[in-house]
C-alpha cells in the first residue's frame, strides 16, 4: 500500500511540472529528460524481467548516472566521424586538432573548479581517479607516511582502495559520522598523526547527499601539512566548488554525473605546493605520466562541454532541483506517515532525496514502484540485499519506531 501512496505522489508532485510528456521548454542540465526509442511494447505496455509497466518509467535516478545532455552529444560527435585523429600524434593536422579539443576541454574542466588546466589529469572516471590519489600517494610517500584517515561513508572505491593499503601494512583510521552524517571536525583533528600521508573525505555523498563542510576540512589539514583528497564526483557542476578556498591536494571527478558521457573522468592534483603520486598503470607517459593510454578524444570533449554548461546553469538548476525536491518531499508526507529524509536537510545537495519509511523495507517498497526508477542504495551495491552501510553508519535503524 506504501508504494502506491508513494508513487502516485512522486507522479503528481514531480510529473506535473514537466508536462505530459515531461519534456521542457527550455533544456536544462538538471532537470530534461533524454528521448530515445521506446522498447518493445505488448499490447499491454512494456515488458522487461517479466515486470510490464504502461511505459517507460520516471526517472529519479541521477545519482547513479544522466543522460548525455545533447549540446554535448553535439559537441562530441566531429571527435568520432571527422576529427578522429590521436590526440598524441603531432606530425599531422588530425593530430593537432585532436590535441587542441582536449587541452579546450582542460581547461572548461578547470575553470568549473577554479584550478589550472595544467593540474588536470584525464581518467576513466571517479573510480580510477580514486585508485590513484588514494594508492598513489601513499605508495610515492611510503617510507615517511603510513597512516589515512577517511570516513566509514565513503564510497566502495575509496574504502575498496584503504583496505588494499591496509593488507599492504598500512594503518587506516575510517572516522565515524554525526546522525546528519557530517564529519565531526574535532575527531579528524585528534586523529591526525605525524605519519598521516592523506585525509579523504567524499565532498557530497552519494547516498545520501549530505555537503561535507570541506573548508574547514582543508584549512585542519592545512594546519598539520597534510594532502587532503576530496570524491567530488557527486559534487561537480552541482555545488561551486573552488580548489584553494578549500584546501584541496586531490580531487576526483566524473562526467557522467553531470550529462557528459560515460567512461571520461578526471584527477585534480595541485601544483603548489605539489603533491606527488605514483602512477597505477605503465605505459606511454600521457597525462604527465599519472595515467598512461591514448586520451579518447571525444569523450573529453563531451566532459568539457558539459562542464562549461553546468557553469552557465547552476543557479538556474539548483533553484528549480530544490523546489521540485521540497515539492515532492511535501507531497509524500501528505500521504504517508513515518517518513524520515536520511543525512542533514540543511547541509545537502537538492538533486537528492535519500528517505525511509517505517514499517516497510526498501527491496519491498521497490517491487511496488515499477513506474518509477529510483534505487535504494548506490548503483554498485544495488544487486546486495544487505542494508546500506552508509545508512548503517549514521545508525538510524536504532531510532526507526518499533511495529505494533
Amino acid at each position: 500500500m506504501a508504494s502506491k501512496f508513494l508513487a502516485t505522489a512522486i507522479r503528481r508532485n514531480i510529473g506535473k511540472s514537466s508536462g505530459a510528456s515531461f519534456r521542457l521548454c527550455r533544456f536544462s542540465t538538471a532537470s530534461a529528460v533524454a528521448a530515445v526509442e521506446p522498447l518493445e511494447e505488448e499490447s499491454s505496455g512494456i515488458s522487461m524481467k517479466g515486470v510490464k509497466i504502461s511505459g517507460r518509467p520516471l526517472y529519479l535516478d541521477m545519482q547513479a548516472t544522466s543522460p548525455v545532455d545533447p549540446r554535448v552529444l553535439d559537441a562530441m560527435l566531429p571527435y568520432y566521424v571527422s576529427r578522429y585523429g590521436n590526440p598524441h600524434s603531432r606530425t599531422h593536422l588530425y593530430g593537432w586538432e585532436s590535441e587542441q579539443a582536449v587541452e579546450s576541454a582542460r581547461a572548461q574542466v578547470s575553470a568549473l573548479i577554479n584550478a589550472s588546466p595544467k593540474e588536470i589529469i584525464f581518467t576513466s572516471g571517479a573510480t580510477e581517479s580514486n585508485n590513484i590519489s588514494i594508492k598513489g600517494v601513499m605508495h610515492f610517500y611510503k617510507d615517511k607516511k603510513r597512516h589515512v584517515i577517511t570516513t566509514q561513508t565513503e564510497h566502495k572505491c575509496v574504502l575498496d582502495s584503504c583496505r588494499h593499503l591496509q593488507q599492504e601494512g598500512f594503518e587506516i583510521t575510517y572516522l565515524p559520522v554525526n546522525p546528519d552524517g557530517l564529519v565531526d571536525l574535532d575527531k579528524l583533528r585528534a586523529s591526525i598523526r605525524p605519519d598521516t600521508g592523506l585525509v579523504s573525505v567524499m565532498m557530497v555523498n552519494n547516498e545520501i547527499g549530505v555537503i561535507q563542510p570541506m573548508e574547514e576540512i582543508g584549512k585542519i589539514c592545512k594546519e598539520h601539512n597534510v594532502p587532503l583528497h576530496t570524491d567530488a564526483a557527486q559534487a561537480l557542476g552541482k555545488i561551486p566548488i573552488d580548489v584553494n578556498k578549500m584546501n584541496i591536494s586531490l580531487m576526483s571527478l566524473s562526467g557522467h554525473k553531470i550529462y557528459g558521457p560515460k567512461g571520461i573522468g578526471a584527477l585534480y592534483m595541485r601544483r603548489r605546493p605539489r603533491i606527488r603520486v605514483e602512477p597505477q598503470m605503465n605505459g606511454g607517459g600521457q597525462e604527465r605520466g599519472i595515467r598512461s593510454g591514448t586520451v579518447p578524444t571525444p569523450l573529453v570533449v563531451g566532459f568539457g562541454a558539459a562542464c562549461e554548461l553546468a557553469m552557465k546553469e547552476m543557479e538556474y538548476d539548483d533553484t528549480r532541483i530544490r523546489e521540485l525536491q521540497q515539492r515532492l518531499l511535501n507531497g509524500i508526507r501528505s500521504k504517508l506517515e513515518g517518513v524520515v529524509v536520511n543525512g542533514s536537510e540543511e547541509s545537502r545537495y537538492a538533486g537528492n532525496l535519500n528517505l525511509s519509511f517505517a514499517f516497510v523495507e526498501g527491496e519491498s517498497l521497490l517491487m511496488g514502484l515499477k513506474e518509477v526508477a529510483v534505487s535504494s542504495g548506490s548503483a554498485c551495491t544495488s544487486a546486495s540485499l544487505e542494508p546500506s552501510y552508509v545508512l548503517r553508519a549514521l545508525e538510524l535503524m536504532r531510532t526507526w519506531p518499533i511495529p505494533p
